[in-house]
């Protein structure tokens, strides 16, 4: 049984544990950054004012760590308008000079404060510094309780969605499900744990509100196919889409498109919740997540093939519309699955495929309801595909393939995971000479080595043909006349130019890398472990190359050397201290 304990905090006292890193968010159930910026400023003129605000609710962890359970938002938006985030109402700003611990804390560029002209007053800062925050921290409690109190607090919120409601609390396969799977189409793909300071990075900045977070509304897949409107992201849209076509696939039958149908495959205890549950544990969540990627990726394939086309664009092109189509994206996906997955087969002609799926809805009803009127238009769909495809020999496309959307959420995830990812450019040199850079792939073999030292249960990445340095980026532009492809703070230059330049076809550019890491002085087993998941991805025609570097259980070496990672650095053990400390990292 959990203890509870009401105690007042001040807002100092609250900033002084997020500066520590004391304050945690828990992804498995709580929601991304949505306040708008109105919402923020009402908050802090509240505070300013000495109005009362809701309570928080934290758990206590037992590493000194408080998990926030409420107060997400509240938490979120005092801790950035100290830290410049945004004005009040007014247009007045917090004074960090008046604050020492968020003023060190900028001089140590944990983050850049703007250049206000209209600051708080010496007194107005001690007024919201001072100000006292009922906060109650659960003690002792268990993931149950923890659960259950989240549920109860969210269930009868106003505030959230249906999709969030239902998702609220609720630890199952299908929700864990449904979750992962968002925050990997969505590009906000992360550990479960993050610091408060991080939740920006997995947050989606709307076009119209921009408040500095990482994930852009536009560069999402939801928004940028014309699925969805940015404002639906807010309201978890994209979850009840994935929801709708993961249930319709793993229980064998689609669903009604209804709240009631979705509300019975989440309601605990319901005949459609087990059916569900029970489906899917045979099924396998993993499996059930790798083919709606694919098949979600197969309609992204087709509408890159000849001249690139909006899913919108290509869906409606007799009338020209600015609709969201969640319905008619969810048979689409649906007929994909089962005529490529399920029948055993792969496209062959993307480009006539594209032809024949083109105005799609003047030949569905895309907003009937009804399940036999979305079966109707799943079998016409896959009407329309079948003279476009041919036996598949093969699923090493569908399971453990790297996909467009794996690229972008493995670029996503490196922008807070910095020791277990790496970017480059690529192997040429950006000066007018274009020569080769004779020591980069032991580089990358040294970086390779430096990430699988993180530990145990650490691996990570190596994109080759991304770059997260704009100068880099601008430098690659006017060299080769292309635009790079912006993907949150990284951009994707590709190695295909490269290839291109030392007069190679990828597969033969691709050779080089693995011919490299063949050759270099990493030492077994990850050598061969590295070997076996180098992977070579299109990415909309510019070539990525994705060295996988998988969790080892000793320590490796590079050229007799340890490398390990200090932030996105690889830097070599100098001292037999160094050495003798990462070593034990992977002790019993």
């Amino acid at each position: 049984m959990a203890d509870v304990d009401s105690q007042p905090k001040t807002v100092q006292s609250l900033y002084t544990w997020f500066s520590e890193g004391k304050l945690t968010v828990n992804r498995r159930y709580q929601r991304k950054l949505v306040w708008t910026l109105l919402e923020k400023q009402k908050l802090v003129e509240s505070i300013l004012n000495r109005y009362p605000v809701p309570a928080v609710l934290l758990a206590e962890r037992g590493d000194g760590e408080y998990e926030i359970i409420d107060g997400l938002q509240r938490l979120f938006t005092i801790m950035s308008f100290i830290e410049g985030g945004f004005p009040t109402l007014q247009g007045t700003a917090f004074d960090i000079a008046q604050y020492p611990t968020a003023q060190t804390r900028a001089n140590e560029e944990e983050f850049a404060f703007p250049d206000y002209s209209n600051l708080l007053t010496p007194r107005d800062v001690n007024v919201f510094l001072d100000y006292s925050m009922a906060v109650s921290v659960m003690r002792g409690a268990s993931e149950v309780e923890i659960d259950d109190v989240f549920a109860r607090i969210n269930t009868y919120g106003h505030q959230l969605s249906n999709q969030e409601r239902r998702q609220a609390g609720v630890k199952d396969d299908f929700s864990d499900l449904i979750r992962l799977s968002a925050c990997f189409h969505r590009g906000d793909v992360s550990s479960d744990h993050l610091d408060l300071s991080d939740m920006p990075s997995i947050s989606v900045d709307l076009p119209m509100t921009k408040h500095g977070y990482l994930v852009q509304a536009d560069e999402i897949f939801w928004v940028k196919s014309g699925i969805l409107r940015s404002t639906d992201l807010r309201d978890s849209l994209d979850e009840e889409c994935l929801a709708d076509i993961a249930a319709s696939i793993v229980g064998g039958q689609i669903l009604e498109r209804s709240k009631t149908a979705l509300d019975d495959v989440y309601e605990q205890g319901s005949d459609e919740n087990a059916r569900i549950s029970l489906a899917l544990d045979t099924y396998g969540s993993s499996r059930l997540a790798d083919e709606i990627k694919y098949s979600i990726n197969e309609v992204i394939n087709v509408t890159e093939a000849g001249s690139p086309t909006k899913l919108r664009d290509l869906v409606f092109a007799s009338r020209a519309t600015t609709n969201a189509f969640p319905a008619t994206f969810t048979v689409l996906v649906i007929a994909f699955h089962e005529k490529l997955v399920k029948e055993s087969n792969q496209i062959r002609d993307y480009e006539s495929l594209k032809n024949s799926l083109t105005d799609l809805s003047s030949r569905i009803h895309g907003r009937k309801t009804k399940k036999e009127d979305r079966r109707n238009n799943v079998d016409m769909i896959k009407g329309l595909l079948s003279p476009h495809v041919v036996p598949s020999a093969s699923t090493d496309e569908i399971y453990g393939n790297h996909a467009i959307m794996d690229v972008d959420a493995v670029l996503h995830r490196s922008e807070i995971e910095l020791p277990n990812y790496e970017l480059k450019q690529g192997m040429l040199r950006l000066d007018s000479t274009r020569a080769l850079d004779a020591n980069m792939i032991a580089k990358v073999a040294r970086t390779v080595c430096a990430i699988a030292n993180n530990g145990p249960d650490s691996g990570g990445k190596i994109l080759i043909g991304v770059t997260d340095k704009t100068a880099d980026a601008d430098r690659i532009r006017e060299l080769d006349g292309f635009q790079p492809h912006r993907v949150g703070r990284r951009y994707v230059v590709g190695v295909r130019r490269e290839a291109e330049i030392l007069r190679e076809t990828p597969e033969e550019y691709f050779g080089r890398w693995k011919t490299g890491i063949r050759n270099s002085e990493l030492s077994e087993p990850l050598k061969s472990a590295v070997l076996s998941k180098i992977d070579y991805n299109n990415y909309y025609g510019l070539g990525v190359i994705i060295i996988g570097v998988p969790a080892q259980t000793s320590l490796s070496y590079m050229d007799g050397k340890i490398f390990w990672r200090d932030g996105d650095e690889t830097c070599e053990a100098t001292t037999v201290e160094q050495g003798v400390s990462l070593g034990a990292r992977f002790a019993n």
